[in-house]
């Protein structure tokens, strides 16, 4: 191999290909074998710790896999170094890779091969660099694109607490900050609470205008001394007509930015610092009075963002039940006479939504209630669920990660990330319970029973476990 007889055709090619194929299976023993030695236990050694990572994260994915999620995103700012070492070490490979494709193909003597092997040798290297090394530097971007998002959206977060009474209970708010908006009022709030043990996943809808909430019991929004007047006038059942915009929980953002100076951040000192905002926290605090339980996180999903991470899952599936418009009528028109005013039309039957048409099968209200609309945003949180499957999410891993920076804001610390990334691995394989504040379920639009929805949610969460028959 060092030292080949260039006189015969045969020797040559032959041992051409066998450089490409140790270039290939083992990087560095081409050079070793026939070229710079120096370099080629470079590259050997290179291609050898490659494996060695290699072999490492596999085990530990099989059989330590807390640890293996705890080092790349969840122990802070460590695994942002862990994430950046491993791409430098991906883009630094693909690089080597190079230079030893191009000095094996050196080291072949092409000029010395005949027919079509001269040009069949240096086609089929390059085809197989190209395959091998676009696979590492898409694993490469991949690594930049996940510490990114986690950087981008786990960077500013509260502080980590344990389970309440068992369950997670992370506030879900859904609305559209886009140009034109007066001010951001919550379209979509729910509360999904998360089973520390079992991952098993209750998701409660809470109408966005139920009005007269109580709230928590140790909310700084109940004490006029830190409020500066008493919210509870307008928002727990009273009449208030100097605060907020009406009485329902969606209103309450609003009455926290307009009807103080420094926008509740005297109410909530903490809020900002901890990744949160004033105007959460005490839908928080609302949310916690309705249903009784403990809210310690929240989720926030931009509408803007909502249609790009869609588009990025390649679309969701979506049986639907009645004709819906797109669009909605010009301000002060009123919503008569659908047919001047809609873009489009969602039909009727299972379809795959693109973004744009789940984005309006979401947020439209002008042909159907509010309650419907509930309905169709927790089928929408289903099927997007279902749509995170592994193949997905490797294969749009950049579109995903990209999408979601700008759809998600969230106080859930990072630490949290990989105990939460085991639950919804086992709350994949089970249905998703829901609950929906509304009239069919008992609770009353316009004067709702507090007691009966907090008996409500316990019963979802804690079911009484059925008593043995006894035998006669």
């Amino acid at each position: 191999m060092r030292h080949p007889d260039v006189s015969d055709p045969g020797a040559m090619t032959k041992r051409g290909w066998w450089l490409v194929v140790l270039n290939l299976l083992l990087p560095g023993s081409a050079q070793i074998v026939a070229g710079n030695r120096r370099l080629g236990r470079f590259g050997l050694r290179a291609t050898l710790l490659a494996w060695f990572l290699v072999i490492v994260g596999i085990g530990l994915a099989l059989f330590a896999r807390p640890t293996l999620l705890w080092l790349t995103v969840g122990a802070g700012w460590l695994s942002g170094v862990v994430l950046t070492i491993v791409q430098v070490l991906l883009v630094g490979y693909v690089i080597l890779w190079i230079v030893l494709t191009i000095d094996t193909l050196r080291l072949v003597r092409l000029v010395r091969i005949p027919g079509l092997s001269k040009f069949a040798v240096p086609l089929v290297a390059l085809l197989l660099l190209g395959l091998v090394g676009t696979g590492t530097a898409y694993a490469a971007s991949y690594v930049g694109s996940a510490r990114s998002a986690i950087s981008s959206i786990f960077g500013n977060s509260g502080p980590s607490l344990p389970a309440d009474d068992g369950y997670y209970n992370i506030l879900l708010l859904g609305a559209d900050s886009g140009e034109g908006r007066d001010s951001m009022r919550f379209d979509s709030i729910s509360v999904v609470s998360v089973n520390a043990e079992t991952g098993a996943v209750t998701i409660t809808g809470i109408p966005r205008d139920m009005p007269n909430f109580p709230f928590a019991e140790d909310s700084p929004m109940r004490d006029p001394d830190v409020v500066g007047y008493d919210y509870r006038n307008y928002f727990e059942g009273h009449s208030d007509s100097t605060c907020g915009w009406g009485a329902g929980i969606n209103q309450l953002t609003n009455a926290v930015q307009v009807c103080r100076s420094d926008e509740g951040a005297g109410i909530y000192p903490d809020a900002v610092a901890q990744g949160s905002n004033p105007e959460v926290e005490a839908t928080k605090d609302a949310a916690e009075g309705i249903l009784g339980i403990k809210i310690r996180y929240y989720v926030f999903i931009d509408m803007k963002g909502f249609a790009d991470v869609v588009d990025a899952l390649g679309g969701v599936k979506i049986t639907v039940t009645e004709r819906l418009p797109k669009g909605g009528p010009p301000p002060g028109s009123g919503a008569h006479d659908v047919d001047s005013w809609a873009i489009g039309w969602i039909e009727p039957g299972e379809q795959i939504m693109d973004g744009d048409t789940a984005q309006w099968y979401a947020r439209s209200r002008y042909t159907t209630s509010d309650f419907d609309r509930m309905l169709r945003q927790r089928q929408l949180q289903e099927a997007i669920l279902a749509q995170f499957t592994p193949q997905v999410v490797l294969t749009r891993f950049n579109e995903v990660a990209a999408a979601g920076t700008a759809l998600v804001s969230t106080d859930l610390p990072q630490d949290k990330l990989p105990e939460f990334f085991e639950l919804l691995t086992k709350a994949k394989d089970q249905p998703v319970k829901t609950i929906e504040l509304t009239p069919d379920n008992g609770v009353a639009e316009t004067d709702p029973d507090y007691e009966y929805v907090h008996q409500l949610i316990q019963d979802a969460l804690y079911p009484p476990e059925p008593t043995a028959t006894p035998t006669p």
